[in-house]
């Protein structure tokens, strides 16, 4: 979850390193630092705190000015948050960033300190730049030095590392995600993309067990057995500004606002309304008519959607589907094979769990298939099969468009399923890309009346408790609209199925608690009134979100928020908007961290 960032080249590298930080800081940190090689020698700054200390820090000292170094976010692991702590860490000459956890690192630490090494930090990273100086001390060369050192390690990693005797960069992965960008003369490192946008739109995706060497202006590539290896350049299609606020006050509300344009860039190229039909350029399914269980596992919002899918999937395509968090997935042995087809899904495509969840799959011979929003993410690399969302950069922690962005993929990988299996017509497939069609419209005409949901934000901000209640996929909707309100207001909410709330949560209930309720027109209509009368008849406030202009509880009920209609399937991209915005508002009238809440990093790229 840490942010590291490198230069090497022509230009002063502080400001750029510093700038690159900044544009990481919606991965979550606690303290930051910066080392620049300059003249044979390389300086060291570190803060706990925010980017801009640092920057303090180093403003105007010459020993910073210099075209070579790292710099890097850190997110606590080992080691409480401290000066001490943060990254880089150093031992004699060499100077190491690192994202992941060193799994061996007491090991390691207890035998380097007896060959008479003194450690300075808590962290499992400084055993790093120590393994490397006791290779070299055994008269092995930097580079082999390093290949020996990240050998010893277990765990993940993804590590920057300079040396003050020469100018020369090296980076390596495994299990962490790095990025090398290219640009003219000069060469960038980065954990995610959005932090060099601004210098560079060409990069090297590095892969697990692949090392980069910037030294005389030159790149090479080697695997850690030191074999020369290559790796394509992809040009990624976002720009520096589609990563920049844009005039709104925070990235997770410029987010929000940009789901009709991400859902209509998601369907683009894959629809073929007249002839009814749906694909993909990415990947072909194999033969499907085999499948006998579909697995769907991800984390968080992630998951989230995959409960919807499982809803919309098992009622149209009659295959059984089991959904699971990635982190619980295969510490339970799953019982699954070569008839299976396993559904992971990702915003970042590094979520270090859902990976795992991939690799145990693909271990057991089931065919995966990625849904991630970005290019060259190890997920999207080594499933399968991978869908891309097309939502663009996000950068708030709290994710938004990624989540109706996955619903609409689901929905396409369904109709597209529905076809091979022969259960869907030309037809039927045509009426419901009609459907989907409509949605960024109806998005926005919620989006033009979220004035009317931040006068509701004034009207709970103070309450210190919600609960949310839905049925069928607007359960999962429900989840996440309690989830997004825990994630940047920091006030406790829940989500329950609504048939669910008399075993239990229905204690919870008095004049005091909002209960939001999800309830659209639809054939869980019925039940849900209800569950509604059951939350008034013990005083519960009850905020309304309906596609029914006429829902019979709208002269019961304390509030009410409207939205389009559209089809079963395709209701929570609707029902979750005004969730969202509603979190947002609450949050922002409280004057929280809305795009970096406290203790959250966008990408959990770590166990």
């Amino acid at each position: 979850m840490c942010g590291i960032v490198g230069y090497m080249g022509p230009e002063e590298a502080s400001s750029i390193l510093l700038d690159a930080l900044k544009r990481l800081e919606y991965r979550g940190y606690d303290s930051a630092g910066i080392a620049i090689w300059n003249n044979g020698k390389i300086e060291v700054s570190r803060k706990k705190g925010k980017v801009e200390e640092l920057r303090k820090e180093i403003a105007n000292n010459a020993k910073f000015q210099g075209s070579l170094g790292l710099a890097h976010t850190r997110w606590a692991t080992h080691g409480v948050p401290s000066e001490r702590n943060a990254h880089p860490h150093r031992a004699d000459e060499i100077v190491v960033v690192h994202n992941g956890i060193i799994e061996n690192y007491i090991e390691l630490k207890d035998k380097l300190r007896k060959e008479g090494q003194v450690f300075l930090s808590d962290t499992d990273t400084e055993v790093i730049p120590h393994l490397i100086v006791s290779c070299m001390r055994r008269d092995i060369p930097f580079i082999d030095a390093i290949r020996q050192a990240l050998s010893e390690l277990q765990g993940s990693f993804a590590v920057g590392i300079i040396n003050e005797k020469e100018r020369v960069m090296v980076a390596a992965k495994k299990e962490s995600p790095l990025i090398v960008g290219i640009g003219d003369g000069e060469y960038y490192l980065a954990s995610d993309a959005p932090a060099v946008l601004d210098r560079t739109n060409r990069f090297i995706f590095l892969e697990d067990g692949d090392m980069a060497v910037f030294k005389d202006k030159q790149l090479s590539l080697m695997g850690l057995d030191g074999k020369e290896i290559v790796r394509p350049v992809l040009t990624v299609n976002w720009t520096g500004a589609m990563a920049e606020k844009g005039g709104y006050k925070h990235f997770m509300l410029k987010e929000i606002f940009e789901q009709p344009r991400a859902v209509s860039d998601t369907l683009i190229g894959r629809i073929k309304e007249e002839q009814g039909e749906v694909g993909f350029e990415e990947f072909e399914l194999p033969d499907i008519s085999k499948i006998r269980k579909i697995w769907m596992v991800a984390c968080g919002t992630s998951y989230h959607a995959c409960m919807i899918g499982k809803h919309i999937f098992e009622a149209n395509l009659r295959i059984p589907v089991e959904t699971d968090i990635a982190s619980e997935f295969r510490y339970r042995d799953p019982i699954m094979g070569s008839e299976d087809m396993l559904i992971l899904i990702s915003q970042s495509g590094e979520t270090a769990d859902t990976i795992a969840a991939m690799r145990e799959g693909k271990k057991k011979g089931t065919y995966t298939l990625s849904i991630c929003n970005v290019l060259g993410s190890t997920l999207a690399r080594e499933a399968d099969g991978v869908i891309f969302t097309h939502a663009g950069p996000e950068i708030g922690v709290a994710s938004t468009k990624a989540f109706t962005t996955q619903i609409s993929v689901l929905f396409l990988l369904l109709l597209n399923m529905g076809q091979k299996l022969g259960i869907m017509d030309a037809g039927t497939v045509r009426d419901l890309i009609g459907e989907i069609k409509k949605l960024p419209h109806k998005i926005q005409a919620i989006l033009d009346n979220s004035r009317s949901i931040e006068e509701l934000a004034r009207k709970y901000m103070t309450c210190k408790d919600f609960l949310y209640l839905g049925r069928g996929v607007n359960f999962p909707t429900s989840l996440e609209g309690a989830l997004k309100l825990k994630e940047i207001s920091y006030i406790h909410a829940e989500a329950y199925a609504a048939g669910e709330m008399k075993h239990g949560p229905i204690a919870l209930i008095d004049e005091n608690l909002p209960v939001a309720v999800v309830s659209p027109r639809d054939q869980t209509y019925q039940k849900t009134c209800s569950n509604i009368e059951e939350v008034l008849t013990r005083r519960g406030r009850v905020i309304l979100f309906t596609d029914d202009a006429s829902h019979e509880m709208i002269p019961k009920v304390e509030s009410v928020i409207t939205v389009p209609e559209t089809i079963y399937e395709l209701e929570p991209i609707l029902t979750v908007v005004p969730l969202q915005l509603l979190a947002y508002y609450i949050a922002n009238l409280l004057g929280t961290d809305v795009d970096q809440p406290r203790n959250l990093a966008k990408s959990v790229t770590v166990e």
